[in-house]
C-alpha cells in the first residue's frame, strides 16, 4: 500500500511539471487582440479560437460572441463584441 502512495505522488508531481511547461496561447499581432485575449480567456483557452478558425468567418464568429454575451453571460460591451470580431473574422476567419 505504501508503494502505491509514492507512485500516485510521483505521478501528481510529474504532471505538475508537464503543466508548467504549458506555454501561453498567443494570437496574431494586429488591432484588437488585447481585448480579445482579455476578455475571451476569462471564461475559456485562447486555443478555441485557433481550434475552430477553420471553421468560421464573420457571419459564425458574429454567432459565436453573441452566444458567449447572451447565452453564457460573458461581460462584453457591444462595442467591445464588435472589436473582437473584426479581430476574428479578419485574423481567424475565413471569407465569406
Amino acid at each position: 500500500m505504501g508503494q502505491s502512495y509514492v507512485l500516485v505522488a510521483m505521478y501528481l508531481v510529474a504532471a505538475a511539471g508537464v503543466a508548467a511547461q504549458e506555454r501561453p496561447v498567443a494570437l496574431k499581432d494586429a488591432p484588437g487582440r488585447p481585448m480579445t485575449e482579455n476578455l475571451c480567456s476569462g471564461c475559456h483557452s485562447l486555443d478555441y479560437i485557433r481550434i475552430n478558425a477553420p471553421f468560421m468567418n464573420r457571419q459564425t464568429w458574429t454567432a459565436e460572441v453573441n452566444k458567449m454575451i447572451q447565452a453564457f453571460g460573458a461581460p462584453i460591451q457591444m462595442n467591445d463584441a464588435n472589436t473582437i470580431i473584426d479581430y476574428l473574422a479578419v485574423n481567424y476567419g475565413s471569407p465569406q
